[in-house]
C-alpha cells in the first residue's frame, strides 16, 4: 500500500514540475509577445506586474505577487478542496514563479492571432496535466474545484465569466484589443481543460444482461454506485433479460465496459452522456 502511494504522489509531482513549467514558458513567450492576459490570478498577477512596470516604473517579481495572491484562496481550498490537492497546487504556484523569473523571454512569432490560440493551447495542456496529476495552478482553480465539489458538476466556464472584469480593467488601461486577443486565448484554454478534466463529466450506462449479479458486483465494487435492475423480455429472441441502469464518472467508463463485456460477451450497453444530476451520487474525494 505504501508503495503505491509513494507512487502515486511520484505522479503527482511529476505532472506539477511539467505543468509549471509549460505554463512559465507560455508567460515568457505567448502571453508577453502578445501582450495578453490569461485567465485567473496569473493574469491578475501579469496585470499588476504590467501596471508597476507601466505607470510606476517599477519591475516586480511575479512569484512574489503571484503567492500574495494565493494566500486566501490557498487557505479556502485546503478546508474545502483537499489538502493534498491544495499542497501540491501550491508547489506548482511557487514553481511556475520560479521559472518566470528564471527562464528567458522569447518572441516566437509576430502574428497576433497564432499566439493568442497556440498560446491558450498550451495554457489549457498545462492546466490540464496539473488537474490529471490532482494538483492546479491555484488562484479561480481553488474556487472553481470549490463550486465543483458543492455542484457535482463542472465549473470552467464559470472561470470563463470570472474573468470578464479583469479583462475590462486590462482592457481600458493598456488597449481593447489585448483584451478581446485575451478571451480568445482564454476560451482555448477552458475549452482544452474542459476536455481533459472529466471528473464532474457523468455517464448513464443501461446494460442489457443475462448475468446481472455479477455485472451488479462489478460495477459496485469498482465505482462504488448503485445499480437499479429492471427484468423485462428481449422481443428478439423472446428470453427473459435484465436491465440495469448506473451513472458512473466519464474517467472511469471505459474500463468498467470492457469489464462487462469480459463478463458477459452478449450484454448490450447503451451510453450517453449525464448533463444534469440531482440525487445522492457518491463522488471519491480530491485528497
Amino acid at each position: 500500500m505504501k508503495m503505491e502511494v509513494s507512487k502515486k504522489d511520484f505522479i503527482t509531482l511529476l505532472c506539477v514540475i511539467i505543468a509549471s513549467f509549460l505554463c512559465a514558458v507560455n508567460i515568457n513567450t505567448f502571453i508577453d509577445a502578445g501582450g495578453l492576459f490569461p485567465g485567473g490570478f496569473t493574469g491578475l498577477t501579469v496585470l499588476i506586474q504590467r501596471c508597476f512596470s507601466t505607470y510606476a516604473g517599477i519591475e516586480v517579481s511575479y512569484s512574489l505577487v503571484n503567492i500574495l495572491l494565493n494566500a486566501i484562496p490557498a487557505y479556502i481550498g485546503f478546508k474545502i478542496v483537499g489538502k493534498k490537492f491544495t499542497i501540491y497546487s501550491c508547489i506548482m504556484i511557487v514553481l511556475t514563479g520560479i521559472f518566470v523569473d528564471i527562464l528567458p523571454v522569447m518572441n516566437i512569432t509576430e502574428d497576433i492571432l497564432l499566439i493568442t490560440v497556440f498560446g491558450g493551447i498550451l495554457q489549457g495542456s498545462a492546466l490540464g496535466i496539473a488537474l490529471k496529476g490532482n494538483a492546479s495552478s491555484g488562484g479561480t482553480d481553488f474556487i472553481a474545484m470549490g463550486i465543483s465539489q458543492k455542484t457535482n458538476q463542472p465549473a470552467w466556464n464559470y472561470v470563463l465569466a470570472m474573468n470578464a472584469i479583469m479583462l475590462v480593467v486590462a482592457g481600458y488601461l493598456f488597449g481593447w484589443d489585448k483584451a478581446l486577443y485575451s478571451i480568445i486565448f482564454q476560451f482555448c484554454s477552458t475549452q482544452i481543460v474542459n476536455t481533459v478534466h472529466t471528473r464532474y463529466k457523468k455517464l448513464t450506462l443501461l446494460i442489457i444482461t443475462g448475468h446481472p449479479d455479477i455485472v451488479i458486483e462489478e460495477i459496485q465494487n469498482t465505482t462504488h454506485h448503485g445499480v437499479t435492475r429492471f427484468e423485462g423480455q428481449g422481443t428478439y429472441y423472446g428470453k427473459d433479460v435484465t436491465m440495469l441502469y448506473t451513472v458512473i464518472e466519464n474517467s472511469g467508463a471505459k474500463a468498467l465496459i470492457n469489464r462487462i463485456r469480459e463478463i458477459d460477451p452478449t450484454s448490450f450497453v447503451n451510453v450517453t452522456k449525464t448533463e444534469y444530476l440531482e440525487g445522492r451520487f457518491y463522488q471519491k474525494p480530491i485528497e
